[in-house]
């Protein structure tokens, strides 16, 4: 099982850097680069961008009616979104220094890259922005309850998870008492993988062409 656990863990990490190549090829073909922190496209490139811009005015007419009526609910949760961010900033910074869990870097999950895209409208940018902060904050709850669980409870499920969350694959097998009594202590802290990520700043992806503004 050892044996079968390693080279699942070393194909995931192959598909992985596969994934990071075609999406470096993919930002060349649509022509922007990394400066100063954000995405930063050709000056052509921006051009076409505006042509394809949707009127505001335009974008509220051809809403349906439901739809109109319903945003504020949407809009709405962006109070408790707030209080769950507040809380995990909190919750992580008092009490992952006690368990000796890394702490989960909250910018590589709440991203704002897509506020500024040309061919948005007003209304599209706060849209995006919204989105992007809900489910940037779900996105660090999970991981910050992720390492929770691993520190307390390492356990896999005997029933299949749909989506299991990036720390699944250190927990221990369900019903192996032997081994839980074991490897719990090495297992609940075993972060030696997130260490050498956090140490490492990762280096933004590369671009080639000239920046436009």
């Amino acid at each position: 099982m050892p044996e079968i656990h390693d080279d699942l863990v070393g194909r995931i990490k192959t598909l992985e850097k596969e994934l990071a190549t075609a999406l470096e090829e993919k930002q060349e073909a649509l022509r922007y680069r990394w400066s100063k922190g954000k995405a930063t496209f050709e000056v052509g490139t921006l051009a076409e961008h505006r042509k394809l811009k949707f009127g505001l005015f335009a974008y509220l007419a051809d809403s349906t009616i439901l739809a109109t009526l319903t945003a504020p609910i949407i809009y709405f949760g962006v109070i408790p979104f707030a209080f769950l961010d507040l809380f995990l900033v909190i919750y992580q910074g008092i009490c992952f220094p006690v368990y000796g869990i890394p702490k989960v870097r909250r910018a590589d999950y709440v991203v704002f890259d897509r506020g500024n895209l040309k061919y948005l409208n007003l209304l599209e940018r706060v849209n995006c922005i919204y989105c992007s902060y809900g489910n940037g904050v779900f996105a660090f709850a999970t991981e910050v309850a992720a390492r929770t669980e691993q520190h307390w409870c390492p356990i896999k499920h005997a029933q299949r998870l749909r989506s299991p969350h990036s720390r699944y694959s250190h927990f221990l097998d369900f019903g192996n008492a032997q081994e839980y009594r074991r490897e719990i202590e090495h297992v609940r802290n075993d972060f030696v993988d997130l260490k050498s990520i956090t140490s490492k700043p990762a280096a933004p992806p590369k671009g080639n062409g000239p920046a436009g503004s």
